[in-house]
C-alpha cells in the first residue's frame, strides 16, 4: 500500500508547476484586453474553477488572443 511519504517527491513538484502555471495565466488574463473567445470574467472563472492544469490549458489553446 502507498503511504503520502512516498508520494512527496512526485506530488511537490506537481503542485508547484500547478501554480506557477496558474498564476502566470491569471497575469495574463489580467494584462490582456482582448480574447480570442469570451471576456475576461469568463477566463477567470474558467481558470479558477478548471485548476488543475485544466483551466490554464483551456485559456491559452481557445482564448488567448496572439500578440
Amino acid at each position: 500500500m502507498l503511504n503520502i511519504k512516498d508520494l512527496l517527491p512526485f506530488l511537490i513538484p506537481l503542485a508547484a508547476a500547478e501554480f506557477v502555471l496558474l498564476g502566470y495565466t491569471i497575469h495574463h488574463i489580467l494584462t490582456h484586453k482582448t480574447y480570442k473567445r469570451g471576456s475576461r470574467g469568463i477566463w477567470i472563472a474558467v481558470v479558477l474553477i478548471g485548476m488543475q492544469f485544466i483551466g490554464p490549458i483551456l485559456y491559452f489553446l481557445l482564448g488567448r488572443e496572439d500578440d
